[in-house]
């Protein structure tokens, strides 16, 4: 892990193309602006960490029995078609 230390406005860059500056130093709260490109996804912690567990939760759910699959789709179109 790099440690760095900022004053207010100052930052640093991460690549070429994302940008961390100071704007706020509050009690022991700091306000950080990003910028970066709109391809670059930018998440707090917490949130990527519970979008991670859903992800998880998503796999780990129960499977459809795929071999009944031709039926589900066969109903599908039978609704579809009145």
């Amino acid at each position: 892990m790099l440690v760095l230390t900022r004053k207010l406005d100052e930052g640093i860059y991460i690549g070429n193309d994302v940008k961390i500056t100071v704007i706020e130093i509050t009690g022991n709260q700091v306000k950080l602006g990003i910028s970066a490109p709109k391809d670059v996804s930018i998440f707090r912690e917490e949130v990527l960490n519970k979008i991670i567990e859903d992800n998880i939760g998503s796999i780990a759910a129960e499977k459809p029995d795929i071999k009944n699959l031709p039926k589900i789709i066969q109903n599908l179109k039978k609704k579809e078609d009145k």
